[in-house]
């Protein structure tokens, strides 16, 4: 098992990929290239950004990948609300992705911050 893997805001990650991935197949065609993909895109980002943070040698630079992988949990939280707004996403699963995002980005920040200056 790698390290990243015993983090619960990396398990979680994972299973906001998941959920993503789910919404996002009942989407329209059209959206292939559009919200789909940079909502895909996003998800994987938290999680992998997590995973590459791990494998760096100096707290600095994990840091670093902590703020990216938090600012896709935000590019997600702004692409939920346009695609409810579009009637891609029902309320319902903006909220649960909402309610997701601000849990993973809580938990990023405690983490971040866990790592010192």
């Amino acid at each position: 098992m790698f390290n990243f893997e015993k983090l619960i805001v990396w398990q979680k990650s994972i299973v906001l990929a998941d959920l993503i991935y789910g919404l996002t197949k009942a989407f329209s065609p059209d959206e292939r290239f559009g919200l789909t993909s940079q909502m895909r895109r996003a998800a994987v980002s938290v999680s992998s950004n997590i995973a590459e943070g791990c494998s760096r040698a100096s707290k600095t630079d994990f840091r670093r990948f902590i703020e990216i992988s938090t600012g896709s949990a935000f590019e997600l939280t702004s692409q939920s609300a346009i695609a409810r707004n579009q009637g891609l996403l029902t309320e319902d699963a903006h909220q649960q992705i909402y309610s997701a995002c601000l849990e993973i980005v809580r938990m990023l920040s405690g983490l971040h911050d866990s790592l010192g200056d």
